[in-house]
């Protein structure tokens, strides 16, 4: 997925993407990674492990589901001001084929930002060796949220 630019409202965005992504008990509990952060993109990377899978072994969709969402949620925080976090109001996911990998990359992609509604894409591949599948896509609705002191950044 290409990226277009877009006005960074933030300068410090990377290191607050990344604090950010540390504070989030369900990427750790994945064993996700960040991966590319740029304005209105972030990538998310985690490994195949037993615990993710469904009874066929293939990433479970929840997982896929999960990824995908932090993934555009943090694209869309790249491009918020210092004292706005954002939060999903909806999503819809598309299972295009069976997680099978041995590591997987879920994109999020800014399509359209505002000041209080950030539109997303994204897309989930499998990775195996040098060969890469698209298995989910994902359209995000994200809200800008401010003023409230219990939403961490």
């Amino acid at each position: 997925m290409s990226t277009t630019p877009f006005e960074v409202k933030a300068p410090g965005y990377v290191a607050r993407v990344h604090d950010s992504f540390a504070l989030q008990g369900a990427m750790q509990t994945l064993g996700a990674r960040l991966g590319l952060v740029a304005p209105g993109a972030v990538n998310i990377e985690l490994d195949w492990a037993a615990g993710l899978t469904q009874q066929h072994g293939f990433l479970h969709a929840g997982v896929v589901a999960t990824a995908l969402d932090s993934a555009c949620g943090y694209a869309g925080l790249t491009l918020m001001p210092e004292d706005a976090a954002v939060l999903t109001i909806e999503f819809k996911i598309n299972l295009l084929a069976p997680a099978r990998g041995e590591r997987f990359r879920m994109e999020g992609r800014v399509l359209k930002p505002g000041r209080t509604i950030t539109v997303c894409e994204g897309r989930a591949y499998a990775l195996d060796g040098n060969h890469e599948k698209l298995v989910a896509t994902m359209g995000c609705t994200l809200m800008a949220v401010t003023g409230r002191e219990n939403i961490r950044h």
